[in-house]
């Protein structure tokens, strides 16, 4: 089975460089979770090995709606690597993308380690050094976004790129469950949403990420960036497109999509 997940890994490895690729059905069951992590954390040793650095973690998939479409009753992770940040403001080249979405989302940057198996939300805020508005551009090797759950796992939550905001905002005094998102593309409302929709509440889906390494031994640590989820449906990108995200009480974030594939 081994050598089947290292299969698996060299072909979204190698989709990085020559395009999508098919599902990983004949590899691995669209619920295998145990199978899929074991895939992504196969290529997340090799680019550590390549010279990437970890910086933080994703949460995906906390759309109660998504992982009913994928047949599942929990969210997902992914890693974040340095060279996935774009600055606030900045450009992010088409011909680095395959496939792109964009989501608006809070960031949370930790302050501590948090080695808690039962953490609960308010252990996380306690954590906590200050949350940021962020976009998401997530990305898939997979042909025509056609994922099941452990295709998205396996591909690395289907990351790509992200972008914080400026502001920093300690959590006291923030109401991060009724805040509201508007997300814009060319000045026009392209997505809305609000914390409520990220499991319920971002320091939720902070929680649920914050026990889930913490009982596979990777726990979050001080100073890791934490993508808490999306705040309202993503939306796809278009050569030229100008993002703009807002979240009550964060301020914004923003880049632009330039150049051709």
């Amino acid at each position: 089975m081994s050598g089947d997940l290292d299969i698996a890994a060299g072909r979204l490895i190698e989709a990085y460089r020559a395009g999508q690729i098919q599902p990983l059905r004949d590899i691995l069951d669209p619920t295998d979770a145990v199978g899929a992590y074991a895939v992504q954390a196969i290529n997340t040793r090799r680019w550590l090995e390549s010279g990437r650095r970890i910086v933080g973690r994703k949460v995906g998939l906390t759309a109660k709606a998504v992982q009913t479409q994928l047949g599942v009753d929990q969210p997902d992770f992914g890693v974040l690597f340095a060279d996935m940040a774009i600055p606030d403001g900045g450009v992010l080249p088409v011909s680095n993308t395959l496939q792109p979405k964009v989501e608006a989302e809070v960031a949370l940057i930790m302050a501590r380690d948090l080695d808690v198996r039962d953490a609960t939300p308010d252990m996380v805020a306690a954590a906590v050094d200050h949350a940021v508005a962020a976009i998401e551009i997530v990305d898939s090797r997979i042909a025509d976004w056609k994922i099941s759950f452990a295709d998205t796992v396996a591909d690395n939550g289907s990351s790509a790129f992200f972008v914080l905001g400026e502001e920093r905002k300690p959590l006291a005094g923030l109401d991060l469950f009724t805040c509201g998102m508007v997300l814009e593309i060319n000045g026009a409302i392209a997505s809305l949403g609000a914390g409520a929709a990220c499991l319920g509440h971002p320091l939720n889906a902070a929680a649920w990420l914050a026990r889930t390494l913490a009982n596979v031994g990777s726990p979050l640590r001080a100073g890791d960036i934490v993508l808490t989820g999306a705040l309202g449906p993503m939306v796809p990108l278009s050569p030229g497109d100008r993002v703009t995200a807002t979240i009550g009480g964060l301020g914004k974030a923003s880049f632009s999509f330039e150049g051709r594939r």
